[in-house]
C-alpha cells in the first residue's frame, strides 16, 4: 500500500506532475477528501508562501504534506511578477487587482509580453522559480528551491503548444527550439523548476521513515 502525501494545492495539473515524479506515493489534494482549503498566502517569498500552505494543510490532515509556491520572474521587470504570478493582471495591477479578482491565463500571457515589449529591452530572459516544502509535522520540515530558465516569446502570436499550463506557451527554450508547452511531460519533469525541486524532495523522502 502506497504512503499518502498530501499536496497543498487545488491544482490537478500540479498533482499529475507530482504523481509522475513520485510514483511510490499516493498524492492527494484537499478536494480528494472534500476539504475546504484556501489559506491566505501573504508571505514575502516563494519559500514563505509554500510553508504557509504546508502548515495550513497539516493542521487539517495531520499527515505529511508537500507544498510549493512557484511563479515566473522576468529579468528586465526586476523579477516581476514573481510571487504574484497567479494574481498578475497587467502593468497596472502587477500584484493583483484590489478586489482580488483574477483575469484569464490568456490575458495574463498577453499582458506580460506586452509589458516586456514596452520596456524596449532586448533582454527577454525569464525563469520560473519553485520553492517546495516537505512538512512532516508542525516543527519538522525540509525545503528545496529550484529554477527553470527560458525567455519570453516576442509576440503573443508566437505562443505555441498545448502541454503544461500557465505561462508555458509563451516561455521559449532556446536549447529545445520549443516553448515549454511544446515539450513532453517527461522532458519537462527532467528540467523544470518543479521537477527538479520534487526530485530533491524525493531524495530526502528516500532517507526518511514516517
Amino acid at each position: 500500500m502506497k504512503k499518502k502525501l498530501y499536496l497543498a494545492s487545488s491544482n490537478a495539473h500540479k498533482r499529475r506532475e507530482m504523481q509522475e515524479i513520485l510514483p511510490d506515493y499516493e498524492i492527494r489534494i484537499p478536494s480528494d477528501d472534500g476539504l475546504v482549503f484556501n489559506p491566505v498566502e501573504n508571505g514575502k517569498s516563494f519559500y514563505e508562501n509554500s510553508l504557509i500552505k504546508a502548515r495550513a494543510l497539516w493542521e487539517i490532515v495531520h499527515e505529511p504534506v508537500i507544498a510549493d509556491d512557484s511563479g515566473i520572474c522576468v529579468d528586465c521587470l526586476g523579477g516581476e511578477p514573481g510571487i504574484y504570478t497567479s494574481r498578475y493582471a497587467g502593468p497596472e495591477f502587477m500584484h493583483g487587482k484590489p478586489d482580488g479578482s483574477k483575469i484569464s491565463q490568456e490575458e495574463q500571457n498577453k499582458f506580460l509580453i506586452e509589458q516586456l515589449n514596452e520596456t524596449k529591452s532586448e533582454n527577454r530572459k525569464c525563469h520560473y522559480t519553485c520553492a517546495m516544502v516537505l512538512l512532516l509535522n508542525s516543527d519538522r520540515f525540509f525545503v528545496a528551491q529550484e529554477t527553470f530558465e527560458g525567455e519570453l516569446v516576442k509576440s503573443i502570436d508566437e505562443q505555441a503548444g498545448s502541454g503544461g499550463f500557465g505561462y508555458d506557451p509563451i516561455v521559449f527554450l532556446p536549447e529545445y527550439g520549443k516553448t515549454v508547452a511544446e515539450i513532453s511531460a517527461e522532458e519537462k519533469n527532467k528540467i523544470s523548476h518543479r521537477g527538479k525541486a520534487v526530485k530533491a524532495i524525493a531524495k530526502i523522502l528516500s532517507s526518511l521513515t514516517f
